[in-house]
């Protein structure tokens, strides 16, 4: 059995503020251990639920933050950028689930960490698949579902639990990391605690048989963005309308394509006039 996982740093316990995971300051080093420390859980969990190979995807900025030398050394680390498939890289059809750990709720959400969709120098302010608003977990769990992969785990504070639950299914194993209390501020629960509670939703969610998560072909991307300049660079990508000033739609049948097409909108947008 086969296990994908994706590590973000917003949803990881212990972390509320985004100095906590910006390698320019001194947070940082602690903030990358707590992370390394929840992916080693979710390892050992899907280890113990039978995985017999775990490949870890870095997926927060720079994608140089799991420290290796202190990772389960049986699982593979997929680390730096640019990759293929950013926060999805290395996913194909010989996989058999999907783990997302320390992910976030999506932008412009209340009581949620450091809450936003794809982060860097475009503010994203909502997308859209089909009229489904959506967050990084909704985005990603499109593209494993592409590759006819389920998503069987999340781990987060309680709004990204929430809102993945509602867009990918009631039975989706959830681990609640923290209570947030505002953007930066919340509950967290002792890591030991934290670490027992992934190890068994781990254990559970690789035996579970869930349907990958897929979009009806063709399929719309509406990106919402916070100026009406960067709307307008959009515009040179050919096939992109725009809807109101600050937004645009893209449609594509295939939504590998799609995936790419928005990342590179996302690069295009990245004008601050």
């Amino acid at each position: 059995m086969k296990i994908y996982i994706s590590a973000d740093m917003e949803g990881v316990g212990g972390i509320v503020h985004s100095d906590q995971t910006d390698s320019a300051h001194p947070e940082y080093q602690r903030g990358r251990k707590l992370m390394t420390a929840e992916v080693n859980a979710a390892v050992e969990g899907a280890l113990k639920g039978g995985a017999t190979e775990v490949l870890v995807n870095d997926s927060h900025g720079g994608m140089r933050n799991l420290l290796i030398e202190d990772l389960n050394p049986e699982a593979i680390l997929l680390s730096g950028a640019t990759k293929q498939f950013s926060m999805m890289a290395g996913i194909d059809r010989t996989f058999d689930a999907v783990f997302f750990t320390g992910y976030h709720a999506r932008a412009g959400s209340s009581f949620a960490n450091l809450d936003h969709t794809w982060n860097g120098p475009t503010i994203v302010q909502g997308i859209c698949l089909n009229g489904v608003e959506v967050g990084e977990y909704g985005l990603n769990a499109a593209l494993a579902g592409y590759f006819n992969v389920p998503v069987v785990l999340i781990t987060g504070d309680q709004t990204a639990c929430a809102q993945a639950k509602e867009l990918l299914g009631a039975d989706l194993e959830t681990v609640f990391v923290k209570e947030a209390t505002g953007r930066a501020s919340a509950k967290n629960l002792h890591p030991t605690k934290v670490h027992a509670l992934i190890r068994d939703a781990a254990a559970r969610a690789v035996q579970k048989k869930r349907a990958p998560f897929t979009f009806k072909s063709p399929i719309t991307l509406r990106l919402a963005l916070a100026r009406s300049s960067q709307a307008e660079r959009c515009l040179m990508m050919p096939n992109v309308k725009l809807v109101s000033p600050r937004v645009i739609e893209f449609t594509h049948e295939d939504y590998a394509v799609l995936f790419n097409a928005f990342r590179a909108l996302i690069v295009l947008a990245d004008v601050q006039v």
